[in-house]
């Protein structure tokens, strides 16, 4: 029943798996590979612009279901 949030990746290392989003608000929500969707090697680009699902997990607010948003990457 929860809403999809936009936000950005403020930060996400590659050799430990995990990183943070900041939200729109502003607030910083923490994020774990298994979170993210895809299949093979998933990981997320600093700045990138992602849609997730928020859940309060034991250790807090923490991001599930991230996919990359429709809007445009101009990286290559």
């Amino acid at each position: 029943m929860s809403d999809r949030e936009i936000g950005t990746v403020k930060w996400f290392n590659n050799s430990k798996g995990y990183g943070f989003i900041e939200r729109d608000t502003g607030d910083d929500v923490f994020v774990h590979f298994r979170a993210i969707r895809g299949d093979g090697f998933r990981t997320l680009k600093d700045g990138q612009k992602v849609e997730f699902n928020l859940i309060d997990s034991q250790k807090g607010l923490q991001a599930e279901d991230v996919s990359q948003t429709d809007i445009a990457d101009s990286d290559m």
